[in-house]
Protein backbone atom coordinates (compact mmCIF):
# COMPACT_ATOMS: atom_id res chain seq x y z
CA UNK A 1 0.00 0.00 0.00
CA UNK A 2 2.79 2.37 -0.63
CA UNK A 3 1.79 5.41 -2.27
CA UNK A 4 4.25 6.49 -3.75
CA UNK A 5 4.27 3.75 -6.45
CA UNK A 6 5.65 4.60 -9.69
CA UNK A 7 3.99 4.20 -12.64
CA UNK A 8 6.64 2.16 -14.37
CA UNK A 9 6.62 -0.36 -11.59
CA UNK A 10 3.08 -1.46 -12.41
CA UNK A 11 2.97 -4.97 -13.38
CA UNK A 12 0.01 -4.72 -16.06
CA UNK A 13 -3.88 -3.82 -16.29
CA UNK A 14 -6.49 -6.10 -14.48
CA UNK A 15 -10.09 -5.47 -15.92
CA UNK A 16 -12.58 -6.50 -13.01
CA UNK A 17 -16.01 -6.71 -13.26
CA UNK A 18 -19.21 -5.94 -10.53
CA UNK A 19 -16.28 -3.25 -9.47
CA UNK A 20 -18.39 -0.80 -8.34
CA UNK A 21 -19.30 -2.77 -4.59
CA UNK A 22 -18.66 -6.08 -2.83
CA UNK A 23 -15.99 -9.14 -3.69
CA UNK A 24 -15.26 -6.82 -6.96
CA UNK A 25 -14.49 -3.41 -4.79
CA UNK A 26 -11.76 -5.38 -2.91
CA UNK A 27 -10.47 -7.05 -5.88
CA UNK A 28 -9.86 -3.42 -7.64
CA UNK A 29 -7.86 -2.34 -3.88
CA UNK A 30 -5.88 -5.15 -3.68
CA UNK A 31 -4.75 -5.35 -6.78
CA UNK A 32 -4.20 -1.48 -6.92
CA UNK A 33 -1.85 -1.75 -4.06
CA UNK A 34 -0.24 -4.64 -6.04
CA UNK A 35 1.02 -2.91 -8.62
CA UNK A 36 -1.51 -3.37 -11.06
CA UNK A 37 -3.50 -0.55 -13.45
CA UNK A 38 -7.38 -1.35 -13.53
CA UNK A 39 -10.34 -1.37 -16.05
CA UNK A 40 -13.55 -1.46 -13.71
CA UNK A 41 -16.27 -2.72 -15.10
CA UNK A 42 -20.04 -2.20 -13.44
CA UNK A 43 -23.27 -0.39 -14.69
CA UNK A 44 -23.43 2.29 -11.73
CA UNK A 45 -20.95 5.15 -13.28
CA UNK A 46 -21.21 7.06 -9.69
CA UNK A 47 -19.96 4.53 -7.96
CA UNK A 48 -16.91 3.52 -10.35
CA UNK A 49 -15.57 6.99 -10.32
CA UNK A 50 -15.64 7.56 -6.65
CA UNK A 51 -13.90 3.77 -6.41
CA UNK A 52 -11.42 5.36 -9.02
CA UNK A 53 -10.91 9.02 -7.35
CA UNK A 54 -10.03 6.97 -4.38
CA UNK A 55 -7.38 4.69 -5.38
CA UNK A 56 -5.79 7.28 -7.52
CA UNK A 57 -5.44 9.72 -4.69
CA UNK A 58 -4.55 6.00 -2.56
CA UNK A 59 -1.77 5.21 -5.58
CA UNK A 60 0.52 7.76 -7.53
CA UNK A 61 1.00 6.85 -10.77
CA UNK A 62 -2.31 4.27 -11.23
CA UNK A 63 -4.18 4.53 -14.39
CA UNK A 64 -7.90 3.47 -14.10
CA UNK A 65 -10.32 2.89 -16.71
CA UNK A 66 -13.77 3.08 -16.02
CA UNK A 67 -16.66 1.57 -18.36
CA UNK A 68 -20.22 1.78 -17.23
CA UNK A 69 -22.27 -0.89 -18.78
CA UNK A 70 -24.55 -3.21 -18.12
CA UNK A 71 -22.91 -6.95 -18.99
CA UNK A 72 -26.39 -8.70 -19.00
CA UNK A 73 -26.87 -6.83 -22.37
CA UNK A 74 -26.08 -8.91 -25.20
CA UNK A 75 -24.16 -5.93 -26.85
CA UNK A 76 -22.25 -5.26 -22.94
CA UNK A 77 -19.04 -7.55 -23.30
CA UNK A 78 -18.30 -6.33 -26.91
CA UNK A 79 -18.53 -2.86 -25.86
CA UNK A 80 -15.97 -3.55 -23.01
CA UNK A 81 -13.93 -5.24 -25.76
CA UNK A 82 -13.78 -2.52 -27.96
CA UNK A 83 -12.91 0.07 -26.05
CA UNK A 84 -10.07 -1.18 -24.59
CA UNK A 85 -9.19 -2.03 -28.15
CA UNK A 86 -9.59 1.49 -29.49
CA UNK A 87 -7.33 2.57 -26.38
CA UNK A 88 -4.70 -0.15 -27.30
CA UNK A 89 -4.91 -0.86 -23.54
CA UNK A 90 -3.84 -4.90 -23.40
CA UNK A 91 -5.09 -7.06 -20.25
CA UNK A 92 -3.08 -9.36 -18.22
CA UNK A 93 -5.73 -10.22 -15.56
CA UNK A 94 -9.44 -10.58 -15.93
CA UNK A 95 -11.48 -10.83 -12.78
CA UNK A 96 -15.13 -11.96 -14.28
CA UNK A 97 -16.69 -11.02 -10.56
CA UNK A 98 -20.38 -9.34 -12.09
CA UNK A 99 -22.98 -11.69 -11.41
CA UNK A 100 -26.75 -11.95 -8.80
CA UNK A 101 -29.17 -14.19 -7.88
CA UNK A 102 -32.74 -14.65 -8.11
CA UNK A 103 -34.81 -16.11 -4.68
CA UNK A 104 -37.98 -17.78 -4.52
CA UNK A 105 -39.71 -20.97 -6.78
CA UNK A 106 -39.14 -21.01 -9.66
CA UNK A 107 -42.55 -21.02 -11.00
CA UNK A 108 -43.40 -17.48 -9.39
CA UNK A 109 -39.81 -15.22 -10.26
CA UNK A 110 -40.15 -13.07 -13.10
CA UNK A 111 -38.78 -14.80 -16.12
CA UNK A 112 -37.34 -12.11 -17.73
CA UNK A 113 -34.87 -11.26 -14.79
CA UNK A 114 -34.31 -14.59 -14.51
CA UNK A 115 -33.53 -14.43 -17.93
CA UNK A 116 -31.68 -11.75 -17.55
CA UNK A 117 -29.53 -14.06 -14.59
CA UNK A 118 -28.35 -16.46 -16.62
CA UNK A 119 -27.22 -13.98 -19.41
CA UNK A 120 -24.95 -12.18 -16.45
CA UNK A 121 -23.89 -15.18 -14.69
CA UNK A 122 -23.23 -17.37 -17.63
CA UNK A 123 -23.12 -15.76 -21.30
CA UNK A 124 -21.44 -12.33 -20.28
CA UNK A 125 -18.55 -14.43 -18.04
CA UNK A 126 -18.06 -17.01 -20.87
CA UNK A 127 -17.92 -14.27 -23.72
CA UNK A 128 -16.00 -11.82 -22.13
CA UNK A 129 -13.03 -14.79 -21.30
CA UNK A 130 -13.73 -15.65 -25.35
CA UNK A 131 -13.17 -12.23 -26.06
CA UNK A 132 -10.22 -11.29 -24.17
CA UNK A 133 -8.52 -14.80 -24.16
CA UNK A 134 -6.81 -14.63 -27.81
CA UNK A 135 -4.19 -11.93 -27.08
CA UNK A 136 -3.47 -13.64 -23.07
CA UNK A 137 -2.04 -16.94 -25.60
CA UNK A 138 -0.63 -14.48 -28.33
CA UNK A 139 1.81 -13.01 -25.29
CA UNK A 140 2.12 -16.41 -23.40
CA UNK A 141 0.62 -15.01 -20.15
CA UNK A 142 -2.45 -13.96 -18.22
CA UNK A 143 -4.59 -14.73 -15.05
CA UNK A 144 -8.43 -15.36 -15.34
CA UNK A 145 -10.55 -15.31 -12.35
CA UNK A 146 -14.02 -16.46 -12.58
CA UNK A 147 -16.04 -15.92 -9.35
CA UNK A 148 -18.14 -18.89 -8.92
CA UNK A 149 -19.83 -19.92 -5.13
CA UNK A 150 -19.95 -22.80 -2.96
CA UNK A 151 -23.35 -23.19 -4.97
CA UNK A 152 -22.12 -24.57 -7.64
CA UNK A 153 -21.66 -27.68 -5.94
CA UNK A 154 -25.33 -28.59 -5.44
CA UNK A 155 -28.71 -28.00 -6.51
CA UNK A 156 -30.31 -25.49 -4.63
CA UNK A 157 -34.35 -25.29 -4.66
CA UNK A 158 -35.76 -21.84 -4.24
CA UNK A 159 -32.28 -20.64 -6.69
CA UNK A 160 -32.44 -23.24 -8.64
CA UNK A 161 -30.99 -21.18 -11.65
CA UNK A 162 -28.52 -19.56 -9.84
CA UNK A 163 -27.19 -22.64 -8.67
CA UNK A 164 -27.24 -23.96 -12.17
CA UNK A 165 -25.58 -20.53 -13.00
CA UNK A 166 -22.87 -21.32 -10.74
CA UNK A 167 -22.15 -24.69 -11.26
CA UNK A 168 -21.52 -23.69 -15.49
CA UNK A 169 -19.00 -20.75 -14.03
CA UNK A 170 -17.15 -24.20 -11.93
CA UNK A 171 -17.59 -26.43 -14.71
CA UNK A 172 -16.38 -24.29 -17.75
CA UNK A 173 -13.16 -22.62 -15.56
CA UNK A 174 -11.53 -26.32 -14.63
CA UNK A 175 -12.14 -27.46 -18.02
CA UNK A 176 -10.76 -24.38 -19.19
CA UNK A 177 -7.79 -24.31 -17.13
CA UNK A 178 -7.39 -28.03 -18.56
CA UNK A 179 -6.92 -26.84 -22.22
CA UNK A 180 -4.67 -23.84 -21.23
CA UNK A 181 -2.28 -25.89 -19.63
CA UNK A 182 1.62 -25.41 -20.87
CA UNK A 183 -0.18 -21.84 -22.40
CA UNK A 184 1.24 -19.62 -19.82
CA UNK A 185 -2.46 -18.37 -19.11
CA UNK A 186 -3.84 -19.32 -15.74
CA UNK A 187 -7.44 -19.59 -14.63
CA UNK A 188 -8.96 -20.49 -11.54
CA UNK A 189 -12.44 -20.70 -10.21
CA UNK A 190 -13.45 -18.92 -6.55
CA UNK A 191 -16.29 -20.26 -4.98
CA UNK A 192 -17.25 -18.14 -2.08
CA UNK A 193 -19.56 -18.67 0.96
CA UNK A 194 -22.22 -16.63 2.05
CA UNK A 195 -20.49 -13.00 2.20
CA UNK A 196 -21.17 -9.65 3.06
CA UNK A 197 -21.95 -8.19 0.07
CA UNK A 198 -25.23 -6.48 -2.02
CA UNK A 199 -26.10 -10.07 -3.12
CA UNK A 200 -28.42 -10.60 -0.65
CA UNK A 201 -30.69 -7.83 -0.58
CA UNK A 202 -30.72 -8.02 -4.72
CA UNK A 203 -31.77 -11.31 -4.17
CA UNK A 204 -34.37 -10.46 -1.57
CA UNK A 205 -33.01 -12.80 1.21
CA UNK A 206 -32.18 -10.51 4.26
CA UNK A 207 -34.11 -12.84 6.22
CA UNK A 208 -32.82 -16.14 5.19
CA UNK A 209 -30.81 -19.08 7.12
CA UNK A 210 -27.97 -18.14 5.37
CA UNK A 211 -27.61 -14.31 6.14
CA UNK A 212 -27.75 -14.94 10.06
CA UNK A 213 -24.74 -17.46 9.46
CA UNK A 214 -26.05 -19.86 11.34
CA UNK A 215 -24.26 -22.71 9.43
CA UNK A 216 -21.41 -21.00 8.14
CA UNK A 217 -19.64 -18.08 8.83
CA UNK A 218 -19.88 -15.18 6.80
CA UNK A 219 -17.28 -13.86 5.35
CA UNK A 220 -16.19 -10.54 4.31
CA UNK A 221 -15.82 -9.08 0.76
CA UNK A 222 -12.04 -8.66 2.08
CA UNK A 223 -11.73 -11.67 2.93
CA UNK A 224 -12.99 -13.94 -0.18
CA UNK A 225 -10.68 -11.51 -2.45
CA UNK A 226 -7.68 -11.88 -0.48
CA UNK A 227 -8.19 -15.25 -0.76
CA UNK A 228 -8.79 -15.36 -3.90
CA UNK A 229 -5.92 -13.57 -5.40
CA UNK A 230 -3.37 -15.53 -3.48
CA UNK A 231 -4.44 -18.37 -4.45
CA UNK A 232 -4.92 -17.48 -8.11
CA UNK A 233 -1.65 -16.18 -8.70
CA UNK A 234 0.00 -19.86 -6.91
CA UNK A 235 -2.08 -21.51 -9.39
CA UNK A 236 -4.81 -22.95 -7.70
CA UNK A 237 -7.84 -23.96 -9.86
CA UNK A 238 -10.66 -24.11 -7.52
CA UNK A 239 -10.69 -21.64 -4.35
CA UNK A 240 -13.16 -22.27 -1.74
CA UNK A 241 -12.93 -19.70 1.12
CA UNK A 242 -13.25 -21.12 4.42
CA UNK A 243 -12.86 -24.35 6.09
CA UNK A 244 -16.30 -24.88 7.14
CA UNK A 245 -17.13 -24.39 2.92
CA UNK A 246 -14.95 -26.35 2.07
CA UNK A 247 -16.23 -29.49 4.00
CA UNK A 248 -19.68 -28.37 2.98
CA UNK A 249 -18.74 -28.62 -1.08
CA UNK A 250 -17.21 -31.85 -0.59
CA UNK A 251 -19.47 -33.74 1.83
CA UNK A 252 -22.22 -32.78 -0.98
CA UNK A 253 -20.28 -35.48 -3.52
CA UNK A 254 -21.00 -38.05 -1.14
CA UNK A 255 -24.15 -37.46 0.91
CA UNK A 256 -27.60 -38.92 -0.54
CA UNK A 257 -28.33 -36.42 -3.65
CA UNK A 258 -31.80 -35.81 -1.75
CA UNK A 259 -30.33 -34.79 1.44
CA UNK A 260 -28.28 -32.22 -0.54
CA UNK A 261 -31.22 -31.25 -2.24
CA UNK A 262 -33.70 -30.68 0.91
CA UNK A 263 -30.39 -29.30 3.19
CA UNK A 264 -30.03 -26.60 0.41
CA UNK A 265 -34.08 -26.07 -0.23
CA UNK A 266 -34.05 -25.40 3.84
CA UNK A 267 -31.69 -22.68 3.89
CA UNK A 268 -32.67 -21.18 0.67
CA UNK A 269 -36.55 -21.28 1.00
CA UNK A 270 -38.18 -17.54 0.88
CA UNK A 271 -40.07 -16.98 4.57
CA UNK A 272 -43.43 -17.17 2.87
CA UNK A 273 -43.01 -20.31 1.39
CA UNK A 274 -41.89 -21.72 5.29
Amino acid sequence: KNPKTCYNMRKGTALITGASSGIGLEFAKILAADNYDLVLVARRKAALKTLADELQSRHKGLHIEIIPVDLSDPKGPQTVFNTLKKKKIKINVLINNAGFGTNGPFAEIDLKQELKMLDLNIRSLVEMTGLFLPDMLKYKEGLIINVASTAAFQPGPYMANYYASKAHVLHFSEALAHELRGSGVKVSVLCPGPTATEFFQVAGMEQSALTKGKFTPILSAREVAQIGWQKAQRGKIIVITGKINKLLAQSSRFAPRFLVRTIAGMLNRPPAHT
